[in-house]
């Protein structure tokens, strides 16, 4: 029997072109899954008068409607600080959306999450199950002041709600549930299974880094570590991603020819076609929840170069994977130097153990958990 109404509240980028309302495919492939649980499903969430780019989809359920909110936020002082004009209409939307709500579900952290936490916690007398997904690193190390203040106001629980986070934590609240966030069907398990049993470590080898072409997510890192490797034990380098430092990866490793492709930002398909000819994922992120690229990386078989932040450890180690001390001595390069120079039936080995990985980041497993854990409760 499927619930009345989800809505749900984020800061996710959405676009418009020729009428059709797209948004950031990772979230819009975990909405239109739900929709088959609930009667209506609200999204309320950032509408961007920009031009798509190709990581962003449509929604595909009839019973998805998207209901926008002015964008807020950017790099200056001044971006920061119109989002105080726009609170009024952001909460006159998100109380008109909420009206006959059985479920709500707001998404952080986020700017819009220092009022609308407060705002729900005066909502004492609410007919909704509400809890919060918070996707970011949970023990972020010097974390913007707004992060900071949202992750005390969920542990104080003042709105006596779950909270679904990244990684598990010492002294973690008890209203704060670990969860794993989807990206993966059975379909995509059993073509990466396929897939990765096929895959040898001999070398040459093919790299990939997916995410934003920028300093937070370690390009600088990436670069210095690509150039360290020996010419002929790279097949291929993908870059799937675009960013302020695009122009500067490309003359660095311009030296490479045509062994390395920037793609840009892909959908889905396109990331997958991607992972499945890659040996391993380069990922020296200064900070992360729990990138979902590692669990679509797992799924077909490729090891994860990362850094330690997050929850990263929590999922990858020396079984499945390598990890790079971001606080340590050592450099990145170091690390992916290694892990390249490893014994082939060893790096096999690391890739089935990692398969196992990508079970738990289904849509299926979402569910079960949402409703087990969450709804139920």
């Amino acid at each position: 029997m499927k619930r009345k109404k989800l809505v749900i509240i984020s800061h996710t980028e959405h676009y418009k072109k020729e009428n059709i309302i797209t948004g950031w495919g990772a979230t819009v492939n975990e909405v239109n899954f739900l929709a088959d649980f609930w009667d209506n499903i609200t999204h309320v969430a950032c509408l961007y008068d920009l031009n798509s780019p190709k990581s962003a989809l449509p929604y595909i359920k009839d019973n998805i409607e998207f209901v926008p909110i002015p964008p807020y936020g950017g790099k200056s002082f001044w971006d920061k600080l119109l989002i105080f004009f726009k609170i009024p209409a952001i909460i006159f939307t998100v109380l008109k959306s909420i009206k006959g709500a059985t479920e709500v579900q707001l998404r952080l952290p986020t700017s819009i999450g220092i009022f609308l936490l407060p705002l729900f916690s005066i909502l004492a007398f609410r007919k909704f199950t509400f809890w919060v997904k918070y996707a970011g690193n949970w023990e972020q190390i010097n974390a913007p002041l707004s992060y900071r203040f949202q992750k005390w106001w969920l542990v104080q629980n003042f709105f006596k709600s779950k909270v679904t986070i990244n990684g598990f934590w010492d002294k973690q609240p008890k209203n704060c549930i670990s969860f794993e966030n989807p990206c993966l069907n059975q379909d995509d398990l059993k073509n990466g299974k396929e897939t990765s049993l096929l895959k040898t470590f001999n070398g040459p080898f093919t790299f990939c880094f997916i995410g934003r072409i920028d300093e937070a997510k370690g390009i600088l890192e990436c670069i210095d570590a690509i150039k360290k490797i020996n010419f002929h034990l790279i097949e291929k380098v993908h870059f799937v991603g675009d960013g302020d430092l695009l122009a500067k990866c490309k003359d660095e490793l311009s030296c490479l020819e045509d062994k390395v492709i920037f793609h840009g930002f892909l959908d889905k398909t396109g990331v997958h076609e991607i992972l499945k000819i890659s040996h391993f994922l380069l990922l020296p992120s200064k900070s992360e929840g729990f990138p979902k690229v590692i669990a679509e990386a797992a799924c077909y078989g490729v090891l994860s170069i990362a850094s330690d932040v997050g929850s990263i450890p929590h999922y990858i180690n020396q079984s499945n994977g390598f990890l790079w001390n971001i606080n340590s001595v050592e450099k990145y390069q170091n690390v992916l130097l290694k892990a390249i120079c490893e014994n082939s039936d060893i790096l096999k080995e690391k890739s089935k153990t990692v398969l196992k990985l990508a079970e738990s980041f289904t849509f299926d497993m979402y569910y079960e958990n949402l409703e087990n854990k969450i709804l139920k409760s």
